[in-house]
């Protein structure tokens, strides 16, 4: 919920309001897109405290592991989400309404991870793509030695 904010004092700082009304025009759309991919990584943040509690049982004896898969998993969920929303949105919105001067707009405002053009604009979903399944695997290898570790023991 903080990246807007963050987004917003970037562009503040680096004078983004003495440009042309076209670019600020576009940056208030950018901004807009990366609240609302805030708003979406707080509700997925928000569900997941939720299924928290179903990550280890009373008689296990690993805990810990479980609960850090768990955080990879909703991390690189979160990671990928905001990536794949905001950088494809972000780039296509700078890259046809701005032409040149899109890469300038995004370093202006904090976004100097993103570049411009069409190949950002096809690679971004797959980066957030790649970013999810890479954490979910990440953290099931986790949760399967946990798993493993805590039924060696009952048997």
């Amino acid at each position: 919920m903080l990246a807007p904010i963050w987004i917003l004092a970037e562009a503040i700082d680096n004078d983004i309001f003495d440009e042309k009304a076209k670019v600020v025009l576009i940056f208030l759309l950018i901004w807009a897109v990366s609240a609302l991919a805030s708003w979406v990584s707080f509700q997925l943040w928000w569900d997941r405290r939720s299924k928290l509690e179903n990550t280890s049982h009373v008689d296990d004896d690993f805990v810990a592991t479980p609960v850090f898969s768990h955080l990879i998993q909703t991390f690189g969920e979160w990671m990928g989400t905001w990536i794949g929303i905001v950088g494809t949105i972000s780039a296509l919105i700078a890259t046809l309404l701005l032409g040149d001067d899109a890469n300038f707009l995004l370093y202006s405002i904090g976004l100097d991870f993103l570049s411009a053009g069409f190949g950002s604009i096809i690679s971004m979903p797959f980066i957030g793509f790649l970013i999810i399944v890479f954490s979910r695997f990440v953290a099931e290898q986790f949760r399967a030695l946990a798993s493993i570790a805590n039924n060696t023991k009952k048997s």
